[in-house]
Order: C-alpha cells, then structure tokens, then sequence
C-alpha cells in the first residue's frame, strides 16, 4: 500500500485519549478537530525538564533518499514499545516540498504521524499565520514609506522580503508598488518561501509570547538613507504580528500510528535557516516525557550543526545522543553509482561511501563531543553482504549501529535501535556543551570554523561586499550571535556535483543576510536561493479528491 493508504486505515485515537496518556487536565489543550489538539504551555513553565534529548539526523541526503523522519518515528515507538516512555518533537510540513519534489514530513509506512493527510496540508495554520504576520510587517514598511516616511527608509535597502509557503520561482525577483502614486513606490521586491522567511525562525526561537513579541521587535526591515538599521519596533508591527501568533505559538498535540503522542511545531528549512521543530515544543516535551526524540532537517553538517551551535546555544539544550540515519542505497550513491543502478548489489560502492558516514560521525564525536548511533534504515534491495559491510565498518569505529525497518514494522522494526540510543543516553554523565566556535569569535572566523570543523573545507572565498556586511553588522552589535550558513543539503561542499566527502575546496559566501529576531547572521553560500522552484513534475500532478473528500496522491 502507498503511505497514504496505510495512514487512511489506521486506528487513530481520539486526540483526548492521547492527552489523558500524557497526564495532561482539560484545560491544558484545545482540541482542534478529532485528532489534533493545541496545546497550552502557560501551565508547565515551572515544570522541571526531565527527558534524556535525542537528536536524529543524517548522512548528507540523496535522491536515493535516508528517510529521517521514519526513522524517527520507528525509533519514538521502538522506545514505548520496549517499556520507555517516549515522545516526539517534529517540524510542520511546508507546502513547497509537499507540492514540489520531496513530498511531505510525516514520515512513510508504518511509521508515520496522522492525520497524514491534514498535517501535510493546511493542519493548523501556523504557517499560515507566520505568512501573514510577515507580510504585515512587509505592507506596514511600505506603507510608511507612502505615508511621509518620517524615519527616512531608503527603499533601496530594504531587507525584509515578503513569503508564501508554496514554491513559486516567479517570485523571487520582482518590482512591487507599480501603477502610480496611490499605489506605493515602485522598488525591487521579492518572496521568499515561508519556511525561510525571517518570521518562521523567529517564532521557532522564541520561549513564550513575551520573548515573541520582544524577538518581532528586533526584526531588522530596512536602512535609513543615513545607513542606520530600522527595526519592526520602528515601524510598530510587533503586538500585530504577535496577536496573529497567539494561537499559532501553542504546540501541535498528534500521535503515530502505534499512538505515541508528539508535538510537531514550527518548520524552518534547514538548507537556508535553522532546520529545528521550535523550543518551546522541544522544552515541552522534554517536561511531558523520558526520552524526547527530535529531528534536525538534512544532514548533519546543516541540521545538527545549527541544532547545536544555534538552537542549544540559545537555550541550555544539549542532545544525550545523536542518530546518524544511513541507508545502504545512500552510501551507493555517495560511492559513485548512478540511480537507476542502486538496487543492484555493490559491496565496494557501500564501502567508498561509508567516507561521508565517516565524516558525519567524526563530527558527532570529535567536534561536539555527543556519542553517535547509526541507524541504518534497510530497504528491500539491501543485500546482507551490503548490510554486512556498513555493520562492520561502525564495529571498526566503535560505533553503536542498528538496522531498522520502521518503514515495513513500525516500532517493531526499531526496538534494538531503541535499546541502543536508550543506553547512550542513560551512559551520558558529562553534558558540557561542546561548540563548533565560541562567541567571542568574529562572526567571519565563525563561518570559517563551521565550513572547515565540519565541512572538511580548505577555507572560505568571500565574493563581493559581504565582509563589508559582516564588519558593519560587528559595529552595529550583532558581532557575537551565531551563524547560520545556508548551503547545498547535498554535498559538504556548496557544490552539489561534490558527493561523498570531497576535500580540497572552498566554500563561497556570496551574501549575508541579518535575522535579528531569531539572533543569528545568515551567510548563504554557492548559489543556495530562499524560494525554491517547482520541478519539471511537481507531486503537485498526483493529488486529487474523491467525490466523498478522500485525498489520494499525497506522498
């Protein structure tokens, strides 16, 4: 059966008996339908947090696909079914992949969260919330700028961009304000997709509606004629915007299959922002179970680094234990073989691409310090002289390693991975965090630690103004906030064609951009873009409704 079909037939509980399971009174959680609840997180801010965190991530993605999100949810279901009491924290679903190429965020098989087909579409409207609160700002900006522009916004250094959560390349280069004077001034414009808009990572930051509202505040929208930043407090969009979050703020309650509750909230890219579910999710969770699984978008050197150097850095979060996710058709891909060849069995590919597994774990282990657990997520083309070989190259490197087949099982199918990840995490006895850089670096020396600790990189090639950028950012403040660089998920490298663990190349920074309300600088390298386009056969063409409103399609 397709993903969808299996979802469609599963036993889904009512929304209220998975809040009863997790001992939480009537007044803390609105239902939102049948099967899905907001939930409050006013009455569990004096709770303590009591869960071991573990971070799934994953080998540097292929078209072969690694399937993160299943795991995920296997292993969140392997750890209740083997007696643990387990929870999962997930990101929304943005419209562009489950319209475009990647499809949706609910994981596949047996292993998924429901309702599959509401999550995936509109669910809650969070992010439709997030769309309209920045295009609020957006329209508020130009709009003083029509109405006398008494702080002196120069139209020409605007920097806040207006979003949709569809992929729409039509609109990333646009002139806005045409037709004449009553209709605004005319200047350069564009989009970006939602899931990379300033707005999503900052409401994904933020601890409760105060930091919200304080974090809105500090977006930087424009530059005055003068050069000086002019902020959304500026403008005062803050309390307008933050009353269009309110509701938006609360976490998602849902379930798996198998009815292991998660919170699935907020849902920033994690090629060009920050790639995490928001904090106040992963807090709550961590209040409400032992063990909260959590996922980082793409590989380890986008997701988990920004996991760790943003998020954990912005709240004293720190991973018990790390999940590399590996199939053996990625390592083939990384070892050379083209796609239509990967369900053929080739030991000596499986084992030229075990060198980006290798790079992935070094960088769990040695740059910050977390064990790591390969999960090694088994497809039916997997031969066992394949299987063989990746089990014993993690022997060789003292890795945990466990296949899974959360896909075809569910939990069942992830129980030994369970029992591994829950002694790494229960052997945890120093939690010091350990960064790719310090603080105090400039931000330029912290782009550089990033692309050459973790990437493998030589150095950095800085293209144009953007040392500029970053200098007038240092003397306007922002000189000790993280980075956060926004590259190809496909390659180490900004380079996509650069599989496996390529080395002797520099990474290209070629703009920087400010998020101020979420605290870190953005620098985007190769020729990464913020709003995707729709490929030559978007899944958009597969989905339909039947005349009784059953969905099909959806991937």
């Amino acid at each position: 059966m397709q993903d969808i079909q299996i979802a469609q037939a599963a036993d889904i509980w009512p929304i209220g008996k998975i809040a009863e399971e997790l001992g939480l009174q009537a007044d803390n959680w609105s239902p939102y339908g049948k099967h899905i609840a907001k939930l409050d997180p006013v009455p569990f801010r004096d709770k303590p947090s009591r869960a071991k965190l573990v971070l799934v991530t994953a080998i540097t993605p292929t078209p072969a696909g690694e399937g993160k999100t299943t795991v995920s949810i296997s292993l969140a279901d392997g750890l209740r079914r083997t007696g643990r009491k387990s929870m999962l924290a997930l990101r929304e679903p943005s419209l562009g992949p489950v319209f475009g190429m990647k499809g949706g965020a609910t994981g596949g098989g047996y292993s998924q969260v429901l309702p599959m087909e509401t999550i995936n579409l509109h669910f809650t409207g969070d992010l439709h919330a997030i769309t309209a609160a920045n295009n609020l700002l957006a329209a508020m900006v130009d709009n003083h700028i029509q109405q006398g522009n008494q702080l002196q916004i120069d139209p020409r250094r605007i920097m806040l961009r207006r979003c949709m959560d569809v992929n729409d390349r039509q609109l990333r280069n646009i002139v806005s304000g045409m037709g004449g004077t009553a209709n605004g001034m005319p200047r350069e414009d564009g989009f970006d997709i939602t899931a990379a808009s300033q707005v999503m990572a900052t409401f994904c930051m933020a601890s409760d509606l105060t930091d919200l509202s304080e974090r809105l505040g500090r977006i930087a929208v424009a530059r005055t004629y003068d050069g000086k930043l002019v902020t959304c407090a500026d403008i005062g969009a803050q309390g307008a915007m933050c009353a269009l979050l309110r509701d938006a703020m609360m976490p998602n309650l849902i379930q798996t299959i198998e009815h292991t509750p998660c919170l699935m909230h907020g849902g920033p890219f994690a090629n060009i922002a920050h790639g995490c579910n928001s904090v106040i999710a992963t807090t709550l969770a961590m209040k409400l179970s032992d063990y909260v699984v959590t996922e980082a978008g793409f590989g380890a050197d986008l997701g988990a680094e920004k996991f760790i150097d943003i998020k954990c850095r912005a709240t004293g979060l720190w991973p018990d234990c790390v999940v590399l996710v590996a199939t053996v058709r990625a390592l083939k891909h990384h070892g050379g073989v083209a796609k239509a060849e990967l369900s053929n069995e080739n030991v000596d590919a499986v084992q030229r691409g075990l060198d980006n597994l290798k790079r992935h774990i070094r960088n769990v282990r040695d740059v910050w310090g977390i064990q790591p657990v390969v999960a090694v997520n088994r497809f039916a083309t997997d031969t066992q002289d394949e299987l063989d070989a990746l089990m014993d190259a993690m022997r060789q490197l003292d890795v945990p390693c466990a296949v899974t087949e959360g896909w075809a099982k569910g939990g069942a199918g992830a129980t030994e991975l369970a029992d591994l990840v829950a002694q790494a995490c229960d052997t945890v006895h120093d939690k010091t965090p350990q960064y790719t850089y310090e603080n105090a670096l400039p931000l330029k020396d912290k782009v550089e630690a990033v692309a050459r600790r973790v990437y493998g990189a030589d150095g950095v090639s800085w293209v144009g103004k953007t040392l500029n950028m970053l200098k007038e950012l240092t003397d306007e403040g922002f000189g000790e906030v993280p980075v956060c660089i926004a590259k190809t998920q496909y390659s180490f490298s900004d380079d996509a064609k650069l599989i496996n663990a390529p080395e002797g190349f520099a990474v290209t920074i070629r703009d920087i951009r400010l998020s101020a309300g979420a605290g870190f600088v953005v620098a985007f390298a190769g020729d990464i873009i913020a709003m995707p386009g729709l490929p030559k056969a978007p899944a958009a063409l597969n989905v339909s409704v039947s005349p009784e409103g059953v969905i099909s399609g959806l991937m």
